[in-house]
């Protein structure tokens, strides 16, 4: 996809402040820090459109960033921020489960990891309540290039085994530095929200 237009929307805590114009929406999943906005700046070409932050628990809403006219990329609060206040994170483990169940425009969640390191039991946890709710979803292990190229695999390889995910399960390797994984990416969101392209071969 040629990213043409972008532009934050809005950042919303209940269903009265989502958008309502019906494109697909494609939402961003993972533990504080783990590289959300940076993904999000890299595919559509802008340096700090999602803003990125040091201090983890940063995004505490469903924040919409609107790609063309063509689909949503929603930035959910990154989870396992010991910080953040037990009641705080049931609030937002209310409308965020609500979100992710409920919400007819989501077409696909991207459950980010930390490719340097095994998935949390945070991350397992959400990769299994993906899979339990029947929620399409795709696991990208980030920070790809913090470690060496010739590791690459030995990582995911025990992204895959701790997540417990099928063998024909798509695994992209991302980095936001480097622009690994980022075609693929958009290849497969593409396919997931029915994207058909208006230039016609010539």
């Amino acid at each position: 996809m040629k990213v043409n237009q972008s532009e934050f929307v809005i950042s919303a805590v209940q269903p009265s402040q989502y958008p309502i114009d019906a494109l697909p929406e494609v939402a961003l999943a993972g533990r504080s820090n783990v590289g959300k906005s940076s993904l999000i700046n890299k595919m559509i070409n802008r340096k700090n459109l999602a803003r990125t932050s040091s201090q983890p628990g940063k995004t505490q809403t469903l924040n919409y960033y609107r790609i063309n006219q063509d689909l949503y990329f929603v930035d959910l609060p990154g989870y396992g921020y010991a910080k953040v206040s037990k009641t705080e994170r049931a609030r937002w483990g209310v409308f965020i489960d609500r979100y992710l169940r409920e919400r007819e425009e989501l077409k696909l969640v991207m459950q980010l990891v930390d490719l340097r390191h095994p998935p949390s039991k945070d991350d397992q946890a959400m990769y299994e309540w993906l899979c339990a709710n029947d929620i399409p979803r795709i696991v990208i292990a980030t920070k790809a290039d913090k470690i060496p190229k010739g590791k690459w695999q030995k990582h995911a390889k025990i992204v895959r085994e701790t997540l417990g995910m099928d063998k024909g399960e798509t695994l992209i390797l991302f980095s936001s530095e480097l622009g690994l994984g980022k075609d693929e990416l958009w290849s497969y969101i593409e396919q997931k929200i029915g994207y058909q392209s208006e230039v016609s071969p010539s």
